[in-house]
């Protein structure tokens, strides 16, 4: 301890150089990032079938997720693995298909739910923890 008593003698735990994630930790963002995969095709479904109703559940499930995850990883790691997943589904079913097949429309809904998926992540990341200093 230095002689004040409240950092450690090698500094403050915010100046220390990052760690990689511990196994656990690894397996949990691993897992929060396919679960926003299945987050994100289950609201382009649902927002599509119900219009108002399906796009509020959409987004509403993923926030549940986002801000779950950084609860349960007890940072901002967690919001952003699940938002990654989300987001990587969500573009690739954008994409048209050769045979001229694709998921969303060109109607204000998908825009609704691509736009406000982000935000919502962006929300949930934000809420979350960030690194913390050990204390007292």
């Amino acid at each position: 301890m230095s002689p004040a008593g409240r950092e450690p003698a090698h500094g403050s735990t915010l100046a220390q150089p990052l760690k990689p994630p511990s196994a656990g930790r690894a397996a949990a963002y691993l897992g929060l990032f396919v679960l926003g995969a299945v987050v994100g095709l289950a609201g382009a479904l649902v927002q599509a079938a119900w219009f108002p109703g399906g796009l509020l559940l959409a987004l509403a499930g993923s926030a549940g997720l986002f801000l779950g995850g950084a609860r349960a990883t007890g940072g901002r790691g967690g919001a952003v693995a699940g938002a990654a997943g989300w987001m990587v589904a969500v573009v690739l079913l954008t994409a048209s298909r050769p045979e001229g097949d694709f998921l969303f429309a060109a109607g204000g809904a998908s825009y609704l739910f691509l736009l406000g998926g982000m935000a919502v992540a962006v929300i949930c990341a934000t809420l979350g923890r960030g690194r913390q200093p050990d204390g007292p």
